[in-house]
């Protein structure tokens, strides 16, 4: 980077929601972007985390704000100021367990119910390197990216 840039030195912050069934590994793709840190023994996650990372995008300082909160229903209750000002959303489900794929049409209704229409959306299918346990074909992904089109 040149030059040392004290953390809160940017040009652009961008707030950016993981979402998806509780287990699917949306804390772990939090860790290994921002720390570059992975577990498999990870906990939980109770209520909401975020963590930051900064990155150089041409002469700018881009800083990623990535929110992480439970899959669980009974943490339902944060979604307006937990999807506030987003950006951009990972919509991660597990590769290994079809019904975290299944759950993802009702993913995407509440991020549309939240959040700007704008929003840049990812869906991320995750845990891919468990290749022998792959519940989730690539025609069940082209499939459900047809109908949503």
């Amino acid at each position: 980077m040149g030059a040392y840039r004290a953390d809160d030195d940017y040009d652009y912050l961008f707030k950016v929601v993981l979402i998806g069934d509780s287990g699917v590994g949306k804390s772990n793709l939090l860790s290994r972007f921002t720390k570059n840190e992975f577990s498999l023994e990870s906990k939980s996650t109770i209520g909401v985390e975020f963590a930051t990372r900064s990155i150089r995008v041409d002469d700018k300082v881009v800083k990623a704000q990535i929110w992480d909160t439970a899959g669980q229903e009974r943490y339902r209750a944060i979604t307006s100021a937990y999807y506030r000002g987003a950006v951009g959303a990972l919509l991660v489900y597990d590769v290994t367990r079809h019904v975290t794929f299944e759950n993802v049409e009702r993913w995407l209704k509440e991020l549309r119910d939240h959040t700007d229409s704008n929003i840049v959306i990812m869906l991320v299918g995750n845990k891919a390197d468990l290749r022998h346990l792959r519940a989730v074909s690539t025609e069940d992904i082209i499939l459900f990216l047809n109908l949503i089109d």
